[in-house]
């Protein structure tokens, strides 16, 4: 109350506030940084740490035991997973909530650093990155060229356009994706090799020795200092050629004579086609407190500043751009908030037929807005998915503060007062009740604040977007609202009464209302429920007709309070509880989007270039399918990242050289994804009958939510037998093979890679006079390259640049395995060769080693075709029971967006029955009286049941979105409930009649009730409808609080009086004070009794 009497009595200074926060407000929004997702701040740190040519098993054993060991002594880590691939092992660290993750990056470099002595040699240091949303793609540039290769593209890419993001404050990106380092190939010719009686590790010595890096001196000569260099490092390319292999021998023998020597590229394990021709791109990151939007922006506006520093022939080009989602998002929520406070301004406007109350409402929405993006500036967050579908929420609430104030000056307008008084009577009137729905509603967003992980990372945003703007318009509607009253509404007319027997009073009179004298407040307000009005005509309104029959259908249901209240609670609570159980269950809505990532898998080992042509295969039906021109652009990355790049697999990761993954994005092509996504798995079985494909998440969301797994239903089998974990895979994907809807059923990691298995007798070797290092130095010559045993660098004095210096056999040289037993091992000696120290034998090894600490684990995987990920989990996890009890030691879980879903639906019901506790505590330390507080939230199963049904009707599920939907108009239903029961709790304690307060109470709350609940309705359906980008995703939200406000507005109107006029039928109307000092207390009679007596 001193908040209004302030406001009332200093205006100019309220309006001086109100225009600061509004200028301040403007700055913020200008500001304020736009993203896709909020700040999620995951406690998750990965370890990339490469080994060219080691198998997966070697990685396994050699660098993720040994990590897994040492990271005994970190702090605060909660789980360790690894991926072990050919030349490459991926760790991934996931820490306890709360845990100082600068800390932890500190803590385990210091580790890393410690353990790299028991690596093996030429070990390189491990790239440790902390890695959440923030670190994920926000699109890719791409490089093109119609004569150059992609190796060439891969140096552009690498030295020349990434030299220029140091000027993008914020962008962050990894090595390109597509191409292979530039080398200095030296291309060993078998025959000739043999025939000169040298090995493949001569030749690597040979060159260490003649192309060294060797340091200069000085010379100190008089009075010069010279420095020395030496050409100790070959100059030229071609003088490779020259290197002589022997030395001090009559022999004049070179390298020009065995080999051939070019300006090559490493041996090519992965390349990326886009739009069907080899290409490079590069992903685009931005650090964690940078701007989606302004880092894109920024680049955008350097592209041709970088393009103008690349030859002619190379375009540019910036692809897959996530960050038009949001700022079409922000977009959206404008054209909505313009639409809902129309809307609303329109409702005002029917029910109070006032265009200057319309004017002050709809001024309050926009200003609450600005001030909301105002505090979340302030408190660190930024403009994303989430907060936007706060803001787009609260606009719906928003018109509930000022919406109520405005109609209950009309009442007191009604009344006879003058202005300034009966704004004044109005707003005191009102203060504390809308305090409690402040409360009320804030209370319900409260657990936000306790949720951890990515339910708490998402909720909290949208909850703060809510708070902060539900704060400022309660506010509003205390002080800049009734100053706009005071200045721009007008006095009210004397209102014409039915008088006389005429058929209008007759319907009145018969609807049991009477007449009653103006004796004060609640005298007034029951002069006004007693009464009937007539419009200019002199009869009786719309809404006056509608409150009289609303009137009568309650005066039918009082007599039946009992039957009433049980008949609602338990069947409203059943039917809640049905639809509950039945309803389909995400994590976050589907969207049809018009993007889709396809990864494809040919059978195990196939090589690169058999890949490739299979994924070529492949985009061509897709282009067939939904035409040429409607493919805006399509990247495919084949094969494995080369492990220089290890970074690289932690945005995409591919397990060999048989896999190929795909993202592709349409344009002006409206179809159904998932019928498209079925049609394109029957196409290509058809085609590639030996090819398994899974579409796997490209919204940044679903990747997000999904914490990695390709997939919404995936299953860990983990046990220390490899094998056994293998049978029970086999096992589990049986019993899904009989779940219609599934799709895409497969084992995630290669287990069945073909490999040659060299088996080295030692003593047959020692007996020839060769060791294993003799061999095995030869033997990777041979079958990859040197530079895993040998590194040795070359550089190019035009650019500056360091190149590796490799020595190979040509892949095309060694077709056969007696072309690989044919590779001599002894030096200066045409025999032995390999086939004479070992055994060749075709074999089958596991192409990926996965584990979970220091237990191997398989997964399974599969795809969701038009049905929910809640009955999938359901339907998977009693597939996994079916298979009976497992044996000792080995584990079986569903993981991935299967327990995100299962932990967000659990932190949402617990989350809500906290808030109803501490909304029913605080009704009854306002109310003193638990009775009343309970009536209260009788209200909430209508809300849920609404909700439910309404988003059953319109096939949306129950995500987090609806699950916000649902929490908000749990708070709005309680806060008409406290209207209502607020003005009957009032009357009842005068008249001491339970039964006549609720129905009065009914009447006088009828018209801002229905005024609140249609206008919030009518914000909410720009949302509900869904158009526009985003959406889909956010549809759900408006339904959910469209169905909870139907169905409250009717329960609140109707049953709430009912139940409160049996709760409080037979309630004292005497104070519950204990104090034998206050007047209206029991106690305080009785003193004074006491006091007569003596």
């Amino acid at each position: 109350m001193n908040l209004i009497r302030f406001a009332l009595r200093k205006p100019i200074s309220i309006l001086v506030l109100v225009a600061g926060v509004f200028f301040f407000g403007i700055g913020a929004v200008k500001d304020i940084k736009i993203d896709i997702l909020p700040k999620m701040n995951l406690p998750v740190i990965y370890i990339a740490h490469p080994y060219g040519g080691f198998t997966p098993d070697q990685m396994e054993s050699y660098f993720a035991k040994g990590y897994i060991n040492i990271l005994s002594f970190a702090n605060g880590v909660k789980s360790v997973e690894t991926k072990n691939i050919q030349g490459l092992m991926i760790m991934k660290l996931t820490y306890y909530e709360n845990t100082n993750m600068a800390q932890a990056a500190a803590e385990l470099t210091a580790l890393a650093n410690r353990i790299q002595v028991i690596f093996p040699p030429g070990t390189q240091p491990p790239f440790i990155i902390r890695f959440d949303a923030s670190s994920l793609p926000v699109g890719q540039l791409v490089l093109g060229s119609k004569i150059r290769s992609n190796n060439e593209l891969q140096d552009f890419a690498n030295y020349y356009v990434r030299a220029n993001f140091t000027s993008i404050p914020g962008l962050l990106s990894p090595a390109p994706f597509g191409g292979s380092p530039r080398t200095i190939e030296v291309n060993v010719n078998p025959d000739l090799m043999r025939s000169h009686n040298m090995t493949p590790d001569q030749i690597v010595e040979a060159i260490r020795l003649n192309n060294q890096s060797a340091p200069s001196g000085n010379v100190r000569i008089g009075d010069i200092n010279y420095l020395t260099p030496t050409n100790s490092s070959i100059k030229e390319i071609k003088d490779f050629e020259k290197i002589p292999l022997f030395k001090g021998s009559v022999q004049n023998l070179t390298l020009g004579d065995v080999a051939t020597v070019k300006d090559g590229a490493d041996v090519t394990s992965g390349y990326v086609l886009v739009n069907g021709k080899r290409s490079v791109y590069i992903n685009i990151a931005k650090a964690a407190d940078a701007s989606t939007w302004e880092v894109v922006n920024k680049l955008k506006a350097e592209l041709p500043k970088i393009q103008s520093t690349l030859p002619e022939d190379i375009t540019l080009s910036y692809e897959f751009d996530q960050s038009v989602y949001v700022i079409n998002s922000v977009k959206s929520l404008v054209t909505e908030g313009v639409i809902g406070a129309v809307l609303t301004g329109l409702m005002v406007l029917l029910f109070l037929g006032d265009k200057r109350a319309a004017f002050i409402v709809i001024m309050t929405i926009p200003i609450s807005i600005i001030a909301g993006v105002l505090f979340l500036k302030l408190f660190g967050q930024t403009i994303n998915l989430m907060t936007l579908s706060g803001l787009a929420l609260a606009i719906g609430i928003l018109v509930d503060e000022s919406t109520v104030t405005i109609e209950n000056i009309h009442q007191h307008l009604d009344m006879g007062k003058p202005k300034a008084v009966a704004i004044w009577d109005a707003c005191k009137e009102i203060a504390l009740p809308k305090l409690l729905i402040l409360l009320s509603i804030l209370a319900v967003f409260a657990p936000a604040f306790t949720m951890a992980g990515i339910p708490g990372a998402l909720f909290l945003p949208l909850a703060m977007a809510i708070g902060f703007s539900m704060i400022v318009s309660f506010l509003l509607s205390q002080t800049f609202v009734p100053v706009l009253a005071n200045w721009l509404m007008k006095e009210h007319p004397k209102i014409a009464h039915a008088s006389g027997m005429t058929d209008d009073e007759a319907e009145f009179n018969a609807s049991g209302l009477t007449s009653a004298s103006e004796k004060n407040q609640i005298d007034q307000k029951r002069e006004m429920v007693q009464r009937v009005d007539l419009n200019k005509d002199g009869k009786i309104s719309f809404f006056e007709r509608f409150r009289i029959r609303f009137m009568r259908f309650l005066d039918r249901l009082f007599p039946y309070k009992r039957a009433t209240t049980l008949v609602y609670l338990i069947g409203i609570s059943m039917l809640a509880g049905v639809l509950l159980m039945s309803i389909g269950k995400d994590v976050f809505p589907k969207v049809n989007s018009s993007q889709f990532q396809l990864r494809m898998r040919a059978p195990d080992g196939t090589r690169i270039e058999r890949t490739e042509e299979m994924a070529i295969l492949l985009l061509d039906e897709i282009n067939e399918m939904v035409g040429k021109e409607h493919v805006g652009i399509s990247s495919v990355y084949v094969g494995q990242h080369p492990s220089q790049f290890s970074i690289n697999p932690i945005y995409l990761f591919t397990a060999g050289s048989h896999e190929a993954v795909f993202q592709v994005s349409l344009k002006d092509y409206d179809v159904d994804m998932e019928d498209f996504k079925d049609d394109l798995r029957i196409r290509v079985k058809n085609i590639l009958p030996a090819v398994k494909m899974t579409f796997e998440p490209i919204e940044l969301t679903d990747k997000v939510l999904s914490q990695g797994s390709p997939t919404p239903i995936e299953v860990r089998i983990a046990g220390k037998d490899k094998k056994r974990n293998e049978v029970y895979a086999k096992k589990l994907i049986e019993r899904l093979n009989k779940i219609a809807y599934l799709r895409d059923i497969q084992i995630g990691q290669p287990i069945n890679y073909p490999a040659l298995d060299i088996d080295i007798d030692r003593t047959r070797a020692a007996e020839l006079g060769v060791d294993m290092d003799d061999i095995s130095r030869s033997l990777i010559a041979s079958t990859s390259s040197s530079r895993y045993t040998e590194k040795n660098s070359w550089i190019d004095e035009k650019s500056g640049i360091s190149v590796s210096v490799q020595v190979q056999v040509p892949l095309n040289q060694m077709k056969s395995k007696s072309d690989i037993g044919e590779i001599p091992v002894l030096k200066n000696s045409l025999r032995p060769v390999l086939s004479d120290v070992a055994t060749i034998t075709p074999t089958t090894v596991n192409g990926e080693n996965d584990n979970l600490g220091a237990m191997p684990y398989i997964t399974v995987t599969a795809n969701i075709h038009k049905t929910d990920l809640g009955t999938a989990s359901d339907d998977v996890s009693a597939a996994i029971a079916s298979i009976g009890e497992l044996p000792r030691g080995l584990f079986m879980e569903t993981i991935g967006m299967s327990t995100v879903l299962s932990e967000t639906l659990s932190s949402l019901q617990v989350g809500l029955l906290v808030a109803i506790i501490l909304i029913f505590l605080m009704l009854a330390a306002n109310f003193q009286s638990f009775r009343v507080s309970f009536v209260v939230l009788t209200t909430v199963p209508a809300v849920v049941l609404g909700a439910l049904l309404m988003l059953t009707m319109t096939g949306s599920t129950l995500n987090l979105q609806s699950y916000m939907g649902i929490i908000m108009s749990v708070g709005v239903s309680i806060a008409n409930a406290i209207l209502l029961v607020t003005n009957a709790e009032q009357l009842r304690l005068v008249n001491g009649n339970a039964l006549a307060s609720a129905r009065e109470a009914a009447a006088l709350r009828l018209r801002p009730i229905i005024m609140t609940s249609v206008a919030m309705i009518a914000g909410m359906l720009p949302m509900a409808i869904g158009h526009g980008e985003g959406g889909d995703q956010v549809s759900p939200l408006g339904r959910a609080v469209i169905g909870g406000l139907l169905f409250s507005t009717f329960s609140v109107l109707l049953i709430l009086p009912v139940i409160f006029a049996w709760a409080q039928e037979k309630a004292s109307t005497q104070s519950v004070s204990l104090d034998p000092e206050d007047q209206e207390s029991i106690h305080y009679i009785s003193v004074l009794k006491t006091e007569d007596e003596n």
